[in-house]
């Protein structure tokens, strides 16, 4: 019974996000509040926030035993951000000592958020270092490798939710950087769309993340954490993309190379990532140049597909857990 209760307020918390998505809450995923929380590649800990009333709880779980020695209350509505409608889920360094969690402050109306806020805790006390205040409607994208730079998604747009820039925020002079950081082929540094799924290099400077845009082709986003810098690969994507929403990113490095593939595995697209050219499967060498390409609108419906998408593979794996 208490298996059964835990799972059932995780589906609530993970649930409110894409609801959220429906009503206009644009690129932003939402958070994470239970459920398999943050960790990363060889970190011993994972790091899991649970609704307790006004306040938060923080627990440090150790991957091997499943045991919580450390937990901490904190002050508010916080958790885990997520990064892509498919639950990916960011805000711990790569060496594991930063952990950055997100204030829920959902927008009302479809109107912005005119203060946002960030807690950079030490993950080995759980003790907060550091509260960051933006004006502004900002949300988590990602950490740089060494967790000196906060990379942010800044919503820009009331009329149209999915318009959004990517700032940096250098933690160490607390200070939001007023470069955006766009792909410099572009014609505008504004960009469109829902994060799909996401893939993240070994060394952690490479973050990609798939996005499906209305009225334009799917895109996927490199952003180069060290570099502070942005590559736009367009997806010559032709037809319906209801099979977006339940596709995935697959990285092979030693291979130079990403995979744009669906959930079974079947492969869409192959990208160069030195040269971040576009081949389709089985297309040999051929390929598309890195760019933002323009197809008919998709509209509301693409949207409620990623929704609903995202909503059976949350409770497929809720039945699993009840198992």
């Amino acid at each position: 019974m208490t298996r059964r209760l835990a799972c059932a307020v995780v589906f609530l918390a993970l649930a409110a996000a894409p609801t959220a998505a429906a009503d206009g809450a644009g690129p932003d995923p939402g958070l994470m509040q239970g459920w398999t929380g943050v960790t990363t590649a060889g970190h011993p800990w994972r790091y899991v926030t649970l609704p307790a009333g006004a306040q938060t709880v923080l627990a440090a779980v150790r991957r091997s035993t499943g045991r919580i020695p450390g937990w901490r209350p904190l002050r508010g509505t916080w958790g885990v951000p997520m990064v892509a409608y498919d639950g990916s889920v960011g805000g711990l360094s790569r060496d594991g000592r930063l952990l950055v969690l997100a204030q829920w402050s959902p927008p009302g109306n479809g109107a912005l958020r005119t203060t946002s806020r960030f807690l950079l805790l030490n993950t080995r006390t759980l003790r907060t270092w550091r509260t960051v205040t933006l004006r502004g409607d900002f949300t988590f994208d990602a950490l740089s490798p060494g967790g000196g730079t906060l990379f942010l998604i800044e919503r820009v747009s009331r009329a149209d939710t999915t318009k959004y820039r990517v700032r940096s925020y250098d933690i160490a002079s607390q200070r939001l950087s007023p470069r955006v950081i766009a792909d410099r082929r572009q014609a505008g540094w504004v960009m469109r769309g829902y994060p799909v799924t996401r893939a993240t290099s070994a060394d952690g400077r490479w973050v990609y993340t798939l996005y499906q845009q209305p009225g334009g082709y799917p895109f996927v986003h490199a952003l180069d954490a060290v570099g502070r810098s942005a590559v736009c690969i367009g997806l010559p994507w032709h037809g319906v993309q209801d099979i977006l929403p339940s596709s995935r990113l697959r990285l092979n490095e030693q291979a130079g190379k990403l995979w744009v593939q669906t959930y079974r595995g079947r492969a869409l697209f192959s990208i160069d990532t030195r040269s971040f050219w576009v081949a389709r499967a089985g297309a040999g060498a051929s390929g598309t140049p890195a760019a933002l390409l323009v197809a008919p609108p998709l509209g509301a419906a693409a949207l409620l597909a990623l929704v609903l998408a995202f909503r059976r593979r949350l409770r497929a794996a809720v039945s699993l857990v009840r198992r």
